[in-house]
């Protein structure tokens, strides 16, 4: 037996397709930022791909994680070339040292909540790896990730 919920979904989906619910989408690309433009303790730089625009990201603080490795907490700034701003939690990224200063990133989850134009109600989880090079103030990641998006926009 069918509840009025299902029925309701049912004919709203093949009706109106997916966009009642939202787009889920895939994503990737890359980031490269410069440690210490603003203060030493913050990058600005650039993504590609999929969510291309301008990053900026404030290192919060550093502890010393699992079997030799450094946890940096962070805070995101991330607008995209359309001018929409991408929300971002507090992130951890976990880096293990491979020479003095120089970092592999090994694990850094990302969540998206919300932001601004199309990414008004957003959500999505995005994971990266790459590289910390503080003895040069570089940093070059490379992302990949879902986000789902409130409803369509044709902005």
């Amino acid at each position: 037996m069918y509840s009025a919920k299902s029925a309701l979904a049912a004919v709203l989906l093949c009706n109106f397709g997916q966009a009642v619910f939202g787009d889920c989408v895939h994503v990737g690309g890359g980031v490269v930022t410069n440690v210490g433009v603003i203060s030493a303790d913050r990058t600005l730089g650039t993504a590609t791909g999929a969510l291309r625009g301008a990053v900026g990201v404030q290192i919060l603080g550093q502890s010393l994680g699992p079997n030799g490795t450094t946890v940096f907490s962070v805070h995101h700034y991330w607008v995209t070339d359309e001018g929409d701003t991408i929300f971002v939690e507090p992130a951890k990224l976990t880096a293990r040292p491979v020479a003095p200063g120089l970092f592999a990133v090994v694990t850094y989850p990302v969540s998206i909540s919300g932001g601004t134009g199309k990414f008004a109600g957003a959500t999505g989880q995005l994971t990266a790896i790459g590289e910390a090079d503080f003895n040069t103030g570089k940093i070059g990641l490379r992302y990949s990730g879902r986000v789902c998006f409130a409803d369509s926009h044709d902005d």
